[in-house]
């Protein structure tokens, strides 16, 4: 595929499609668990039990299994607070090919160290200060391979959408409200792309609710300066791309922002009822629905997108 044909290739349903079927050549479904709220109930994909313990794998062996063996030649770089350079490395080290990753300096070590220990290279940066989409970017044109994006990537989006059409054939029916969680939006558009009969609503932290903005404003805002600390270090996105923009606007998204406080009581309640040790990050969609703030459809899903947390800090925000 040339680069004008990649710059104008879209994310599709029959993309989602493709994606699904692959992923389910090799890896099994992740489970579905049942749970209630206000006496309605609701379906939850414990997306926090893959291999790297984050959907993210998905998007990324959608990715690499499409480049040709010349380009699986050349490597492959990625930026990623965790879960994406996880999927990356997991999928590259799978297909034979070389992977490095751009991490922010401040992500979870375990994040940095799994990474790691699946063959990738890992080059670390200051989130704040550095832009890690030109470090990457220049990488990946110093050595000829391929840039592999966390979300602004046609691929990327069809594969994680693929969780929504797996969630569809577990539950034999298409839900009416999808919950999802909320960093650049590859999750959530792909869902939107897999499950166009359902609602999608987002969920992401106080301060870091950028998507949710500009759905509201419909144009693309970014994070706000200096903004407040979080424990959802995945959903860290200081702007989202028009790709997943796009595909959530023409579906007519809208966003909640998640407290502190909302998400440990989403990862307490993931603990205790669900028996599911979930990140910061990946409760918020949870979170949305046992708040109220998203109040659940007849058939509603939700995804726990992931559960690489640290121990310490596990045990801190479930405390209490």
């Amino acid at each position: 595929m040339s680069d004008t044909d990649l710059k104008q290739r879209k994310p599709s349903f029959q993309g989602v499609l493709r994606a699904h079927e692959k992923i389910s050549e090799i890896l099994p479904a992740t489970p579905v668990r049942q749970f209630g709220v206000g006496g309605v109930t609701v379906w939850a994909k414990a997306e926090s039990l893959q291999p790297i313990g984050a959907f993210k794998l998905r998007g990324a062996w959608h990715r690499l299994t499409d480049l040709s063996p010349e380009a699986r030649g050349r490597g492959v770089v990625a930026f990623s607070s965790g879960n994406h350079a996880q999927g990356v490395a997991w999928a590259a080290a799978r297909l034979g090919i070389d992977a490095t990753i751009v991490i922010p300096s401040d992500a979870p070590p375990l994040k940095i160290e799994a990474t790691r220990a699946l063959g990738a290279k890992v080059i670390l940066y200051d989130r704040m200060s550095e832009d890690r989409a030109e470090i990457a970017a220049r990488l990946a044109a110093e050595r000829g391979g391929t840039l592999v994006p966390s979300f602004d990537d046609p691929w990327i989006i069809e594969g994680q959408g693929s969780a929504g059409l797996e969630a569809k054939e577990q539950l034999g029916f298409e839900p009416d409200l999808v919950v999802t969680p909320c960093g650049g939006g590859g999750l959530a558009s792909g869902l939107a792309l897999a499950l166009p009969g359902a609602r999608v609503a987002i969920a992401e932290p106080e301060g870091w609710d950028d998507m949710a903005r500009s759905l509201a404003l419909g144009e693309i805002v970014p994070v706000g300066p200096n903004p407040p600390a979080t424990s959802c270090d995945a959903l860290m996105t200081l702007r989202v791309s028009p790709l997943t923009f796009g595909v959530l606007r023409g579906r007519g998204v809208k966003g909640v922002a998640i407290s502190e406080n909302e998400t440990r009581a989403a990862m307490r309640f993931a603990r205790d009822m669900l028996g599911l040790t979930l990140e910061p990050g990946g409760a918020v969609g949870l979170a949305a629905l046992l708040s109220g703030k998203v109040v659940p459809a007849e058939r509603t899903l939700v995804l726990l997108s992931g559960g690489n947390v640290e121990p310490a800090v596990f045990a801190e925000m479930t405390s209490g």
